[in-house]
């Protein structure tokens, strides 16, 4: 026990400890301060901390909370239709629905009523939508899964079947069908490598689909509803509906009429050629740069894209790669590639001697030649830089002829004579003017650019091969264009695709104006260019087989060689026949190209396989336009066969007659029973017959005589003497010679027709090269 002195003294030393700390000049005041400071400095952070939530970042801690108590519901746009230029849908959306199952529901079903719900489901499904039955069966016994995908895209008839399942066996739980929406194509195939498609998630990977899917797609919306932690719905505030925004309609320049017939015309050829590659054509407006068919084929299924052509799986049979293999997978995929590609406007080829036109038309704007001027010769070659540069007719075209003999030839020591006198850097400079030194801009994705020298490398040999259309490249949509501006008078447009973009209620929100980039050549220049590409077609031009009686056509042939781009530079032997014609003559309106890659047989050349075509698609194209035939004096003019039944053999004979056709009798009556050809039918002025029939004579049968092969008299005198009228396709100008001969007859040999039946027969020039 402490005594009470040390108590005191202790108390004493604490009251003096205390005294001499709190009387010690300006040291509470320090050490408050400091005491303040410590307990403040917590609560002022706290306070910062409030006012940053509560004030500055309100908004993003709101919306985080949102966030937690909200569920959001996405809304999906409707994507925009895709329409030719005559309002017909190429691309729109269709109702589809995907299938699945309830594999909880199933098993508890089954061990409640003890049937095999397992089995029935697997079987009717797989039957149904034909699906592997296992992989159902699989599906539904999978423990603790209450969704189970069975099949997307299934058509309405399978659905419709799937739901009278479903109700005949009280599966409401076990089966259910929802809607998607998907892109469907009405065509199919019409068009594919324009209109392109979509992938998964709807968005554009090819063609308009892809070039156009900001405009086609729209914007999705959103329903927003505030849950709770069960993620049931709860009344809040913030709980709203946000609209899609449905994409808007693009309207095409496509012709579904002009884009039928062509895609027709490359078929018939892709088939006739041989082709080992791909053919395709374009056909535009020259005046607007509008495209009213562009196509390639083989085409491929838009509603199917994933499916190769017949000849992509020609090609990946003949690598002999294992089935699944990853060699196998990536031949595949490349291939797909391919079919998929637009090569209008994406592979650069030699435009060969349909290149002449422009080369000529230089000479022409720079007054340094005209058609009628002479002076040109061909031995064969002509001499560039010490080197002799041939002419594709190895024995020559003569000596001293005029320009427009040359062109229309397909000369080219005639080209590289005139490009002497133009000279590297004039040529250099129309050869940008016509375009062929940057893209046309036309609205479709991956366009490619030519090839052509710079113009510092750009040499006289260089100049010399250019000039008829050789050692260099362009794209088809490149040279269409430049082509048109002949035809068109002088100016340069930019091609395109869509010309206008109108919403849901058919509205136009947008269109186009042609655009006109500059005057290339002056309209006196491509009136001459276009005279005597036209005199060519109907004379005896190398574009002869381009002629369609009636019509005035002016085109060029060409045929180009293919070289290694490996690295060799070497002649493949593999050619590209091709044909660029526009109509009328007299008043341009379309222009069209046709290309054939590397077409196989004894003719390769563009005027045997493309120049034909482009006259089959002209004549079929010129009277949908509008443009009917003129005929010459001199021309053999179909006439259409009036109806004589019923009347006497004079009045019948006499307006048979007037019409400048030729009459048969077959019986002993005076009044006309019968007759053949029937009304309507169009036969040739001074070479059809009408064979008429009286009472108790027996209308006649005869048989087909086979015509392919033979010359145009022997085929016509062929079928004169079977009793068969003749109509004609094709070439003209083959009154001599045997060059012409016939390629086509309608009528199979060996087929008994009626006596008069009308067979058509196509003739072609046989003896074309260029």
């Amino acid at each position: 026990m402490n005594s009470p002195e040390k108590d005191t003294k202790g108390t004493a030393s604490n009251a003096n400890f205390l005294r001499r700390f709190f009387n010690r000049k300006g040291t509470f005041e320090k050490r408050a301060q400091i005491m303040l400071i410590v307990f403040a400095a917590p609560l002022l952070f706290l306070i910062g901390m409030f006012f940053k939530i509560q004030i500055i970042d309100y908004d993003f801690y709101q919306k985080q909370v949102i966030e937690e108590l909200t569920l959001g519901t996405s809304l999906s746009a409707k994507r925009g239709d895709i329409l030719d230029a005559n309002g017909n849908l190429l691309a729109t959306n269709k109702t589809v629905w995907l299938i699945f199952i309830s594999p909880d529901d199933i098993q508890e079903a089954k061990e409640e009523k003890g049937i095999p719900y397992d089995e029935m489901i697997a079987e009717k499904l797989s039957e149904v939508l034909e699906v592997d039955y296992e992989t159902v069966y699989k599906k539904a016994n999978k423990a603790n899964r209450q969704y189970e995908e069975i099949k997307e895209g299934v058509e309405e008839k399978e659905k419709d079947e799937i739901l009278a399942f479903i109700d005949e066996h009280d599966l409401d739980y076990m089966i259910y069908a929802r809607a998607q929406t998907t892109r469907y194509y009405p065509y199919s195939t019409l068009a594919s490598h324009v209109i392109g498609f979509t992938g998964a998630d709807n968005q554009g990977l090819y063609g308009l689909e892809q070039y156009y899917d900001s405009t086609l797609k729209g914007k999705d919306g959103k329903y927003i509803t505030a849950t709770d932690a069960h993620g049931n719905e709860i009344p809040y505030d913030y709980s709203s509906y946000v609209n899609a925004e449905n994409g808007l309609n693009i309207v095409t320049t496509i012709d579904t009429y002009i884009q039928r017939e062509l895609e027709l015309q490359l078929a018939t050829t892709l088939e006739e050629s041989g082709a080992q590659s791909r053919v395709s054509g374009i056909v535009m407006d020259v005046n607007t740069g509008a495209i009213l068919g562009m196509a390639v084929l083989p085409s491929y299924d838009l509603n199917d894209p994933n499916t190769l052509d017949a000849l992509s799986l020609l090609q990946l049979d003949k690598m002999n790669l294992e089935v699944g293999s990853s060699e196998y997978n990536e031949a595949k995929l490349n291939l797909l590639f391919e079919m998929w590609n637009n090569e209008t406007i994406s592979m650069p080829y030699e435009p060969g001697s349909t290149f002449k036109p422009i080369t000529a038309a230089v000479g022409v704007d720079l007054d340094l030649v005209s058609g009628k001027s002479g002076g040109y010769s061909c031995p064969g070659y002509h001499m560039v830089g010490g080197w002799p540069i041939s002419c594709h007719k190895k024995t020559g075209h003569g000596s001293s002829f005029l320009f427009e003999y040359g062109l229309q030839q397909s000369c080219n020591p005639t080209m590289m004579q005139l490009a002497d006198k133009i000279g590297t850097s004039k040529f250099y400079s129309y050869i940008s003017a016509f375009g062929y030194l940057e893209k046309t801009g036309i609205d479709l994705p991956s366009e490619a650019k030519g090839a052509f020298w710079s113009e510092k490398a750009f040499a006289p040999t260089d100049l010399a091969v250019s000039s008829f259309g050789q050692r260099f490249k362009v794209t088809m949509i490149e040279h269409i264009t430049a082509m048109a501006a002949i035809a068109n008078g002088g100016t340069l447009v930019t091609p395109y695709l869509v010309s206008e973009i109108t919403d849901s209620d058919n509205h136009t929100v947008w269109s186009r104006d042609t655009t006109v980039k500059r005057r290339v050549i002056s309209e006196s220049t491509a009136t001459e260019i276009t005279r005597i590409l036209e005199e060519g077609v109907s004379g005896d031009g190398g574009a002869k087989n381009a002629y369609v009686k009636g019509y005035k056509i002016a085109a060029k042939t060409g045929t180009s060689q293919k070289f290694d781009d490996g690295g060799s530079g070497q002649d493949t032997g593999k050619r590209i026949g091709s044909c660029i014609g526009y109509a009328p003559a007299d008043n341009p309106s379309i222009i069209s190209i046709i290309v054939v890659d590397e077409p196989s047989g004894t003719n390769v050349y563009g005027g045997n396989v493309a120049a034909p075509y482009i006259a089959n698609l002209m004549a079929n194209v010129l009277p949908y336009l509008g443009y009917q035939p003129t005929y010459a004096p001199e021309d053999q003019v179909p006439k259409n066969v009036g109806n004589y039944v019923g009347t006497s053999i004079a009045k019948a004979t006499a307006a048979i007659e007037k019409l400048g056709l030729q009459w048969k009798v077959i019986g002993e009556g005076t009044q006309i029973t019968s007759q053949f050809p029937e009304r309507g039918t169009q036969l040739l002025e001074n070479l059809g017959t009408v064979y008429l029939y009286t009472e108790g004579a027996s209308e006649e049968t005869v048989i087909v005589p086979r015509v392919v092969g033979l010359t145009p008299q022997n085929a016509n005198q062929a079928l004169i003497n079977h009793g068969l009228n003749i109509k004609i396709e094709g070439a003209e100008n083959y009154e001599t010679g045997d060059s012409v001969l016939t390629v086509e007859q309608s009528i199979p040999e060996g087929t008994p027709v009626p006596r008069g039946t009308v067979v058509t027969v196509t003739f072609r020039h046989t003896d074309i090269t260029d």
